[in-house]
């Protein structure tokens, strides 16, 4: 007889809460994508020159972000233990894009500390994905 290990009915849940959450960043990413020269020209002018210049990197790293925590919450939600490197490619990138919104066009002197609230967030949930999807391999109920 095999005994084995299961995620919990609660992490199922969680993981695939995070699914949505991550589906809801990959239309983020095609909002933006998707953002005319009419679009941005509404915006304020530091903001403006913020949204044409993105780098192709920069969107590379949003991008491995936001696919790779929707793979890898689904991966997650189905107990799959490849869900722990997608993860980590995940993490990866949204600390590229934060490098590039703080660091690079320092995105706290163009629209304020009030938007210092998502990426914490973002960054904060990719990071617990990881050391969920991590658990999970170690202890046996990812497969």
């Amino acid at each position: 007889m095999s005994s084995t290990k299961r995620m919990s009915t609660g992490l199922k849940v969680f993981a695939w809460l995070m699914v949505l959450w991550n589906g809801i960043g990959v239309a983020a990413f095609f909002s933006q994508l998707m953002m005319t020269p009419e679009m941005i020209a509404q915006l304020p002018e530091a903001q403006q020159a913020a949204y044409r210049d993105i780098p192709v990197w920069s969107y590379s790293a949003y991008a491995l972000a936001v696919f790779g925590g929707l793979i890898g919450s689904i991966l997650l939600a189905l107990g799959k233990k490849l869900a722990f490197p997608v993860l980590v490619i995940s993490l990866a990138g949204v600390i590229v894009q934060q490098y590039y919104n703080f660091v690079v066009i320092d995105a706290i002197s163009i629209m304020g500390w009030g938007i210092v609230v998502m990426p914490v967030i973002v960054t904060s949930i990719a990071l617990l994905l990881v050391l969920i999807s991590q658990r999970g391999v170690r202890a046996g109920w990812l497969h």
